[in-house]
């Protein structure tokens, strides 16, 4: 009886570390990516198409065989516009679900919320948003805009060809518009700009009222200089300030509005009419015509079954860090992060406007600049491009705390090393 009984429990044992190793095998049958985008609440008017964005590569991609042989698994999570969400929904992907990077964020909020938890748990993110700069992480791959690749060109554009005298820095109130405002009055300031030339507003993310700020503008651009607005306004709040602009009288030929955070995903399904002819400064406009491009908006409009659906920078800002992070991978043959961090640098990438896209020491990437008039069909006609790629600055040489420091993952193994005193930490 006995004998028997402990051979039904050696038998039970073995069958149960036999199930052991097949759930084992079967969690390690996929390769899963994490999807972090808002797709409730204020920034979901963003967000919401770069999850898409996302599901379309994992499928692309696993029709082609996936990745070391393996299926990718999308993990979608919502931290709905909830900032300090973001953290917690971040930790959940990486420590319970087990995902092997992580591509999400739009605002600068949202990141600065993950960051310490990429950084403790060790996980790799890949940010696609335009960016204020002044940070460089190992744990991050900032496949946006910094300042030098967006706000700076798009100031020196309306310095130059618009011939503006006056500037009005309107922003929602959080990390980004700040810090990308503190460096453009500076940028402003040594181009020779007068204090009193610079108006600078703040609202909060979602504000509607723009009645009392846009009469302000409209005062402050009435002193026979030419004035443009710099905005650095996210999500939906941008609706009711072109519409204020509108109601108001305020034309594009009075006082242009270049945008850094409106794209072809905002002006989809409005009315577009208040916002022709301001502009936007973005790396990517759908209008632009190359092979790949022509191709990838073929491709999303099969996928979305919408063959009006648009295409944006923050997306393909994507299709640029996945293509990077499948080649880093399949180059060391594993998913380890510090590996796949290792061999990130240097990675190169088409983009989908012409040109090749490399990481760079910094964790940020090349980039080419336009500025894009809109139209009324809600799409961009291109007025100005650069000539090549722009290397993304991790440090803003415009502020004093900034200009000597510099970003190095490759050599210096530092995200803020100072040239002058030639030790990492910034200080």
């Amino acid at each position: 009886m006995n004998l028997t009984r402990r051979n039904a429990l050696g038998a039970f044992a073995a069958t149960a570390m036999t199930v052991g190793l097949v759930s084992g095998a079967a969690a390690q049958e996929t390769i899963k990516v994490g999807i972090l985008h808002s797709l409730s609440g204020t920034m979901a008017i963003s967000e919401t198409t770069l999850k898409d964005v996302m599901l379309m590569l994992i499928d692309e991609q696993n029709k082609k065989g996936g990745v070391l042989g393996k299926k990718l698994e999308a993990v979608v999570v919502d931290p709905a516009s909830n900032w300090p969400l973001f953290a917690e929904k971040a930790r959940e992907l990486i420590g319970k679900d087990k995902v092997s990077v992580v591509f999400g964020c739009w605002t600068s909020v949202s990141r600065k919320s993950v960051l310490p938890v990429f950084k403790e748990l060790n996980s790799i993110l890949f940010y696609p948003v335009q960016y204020e700069g002044e940070e460089s992480e190992r744990n991050v791959f900032y496949t946006g805009a910094a300042p030098n690749q967006q706000a700076i060109p798009a100031v020196d554009y309306l310095a130059k060809d618009e011939k503006v005298q006056r500037w009005v820095l309107a922003g929602t109130d959080y990390v980004y518009p700040r810090t990308t405002n503190k460096i453009l009055e500076a940028y402003l300031r040594s181009k020779g700009v007068k204090s009193e030339d610079i108006m600078i507003n703040y609202t909060p993310f979602g504000h509607s009222d723009w009645q009392t700020i846009v009469s302000d503008i409209k005062k402050f651009g009435s002193t026979g200089k030419k004035t443009a607005v710099v905005s650095t306004i996210n999500g939906d709040a941008n609706v009711p300030f072109y519409k204020e602009l509108g109601n108001q009288g305020v034309k594009a030929t009075d006082i242009p509005v270049v945008a850094f955070s409106v794209g072809e995903e905002e002006l989809a399904g409005i009315d577009t009419k208040p916002l022709v002819g301001h502009l936007a400064a973005w790396n990517y406009f759908e209008s632009i015509k190359t092979p790949a491009n022509d191709a990838f908006i073929k491709q999303w409009q099969a996928f979305k079954k919408n063959p009006k659906a648009v295409t944006n920078d923050p997306m393909e800002a994507h299709v640029i860090g996945f293509d990077m992070w499948v080649k880093a991978v399949e180059k060391v043959k594993s998913t380890d992060p510090d590996k796949v961090i290792d061999a990130l640098p240097g990675t190169e990438a088409p983009n989908l406007t012409g040109g090749t896209s490399k990481m760079l020491p910094n964790h940020h990437i090349t980039k080419p600049v336009f500025i894009g008039e809109i139209k009324a069909d809600g799409q961009f006609d291109v007025v100005w491009k650069t000539d090549g790629l722009v290397a993304g600055d991790a440090w803003s040489k415009e502020l004093d705390g900034s200009k000597d420091l510099v970003a190095d993952w490759v050599e210096k193994k530092c995200g803020n090393f100072n040239t002058k005193t030639g030790k990492c930490g910034g200080a």
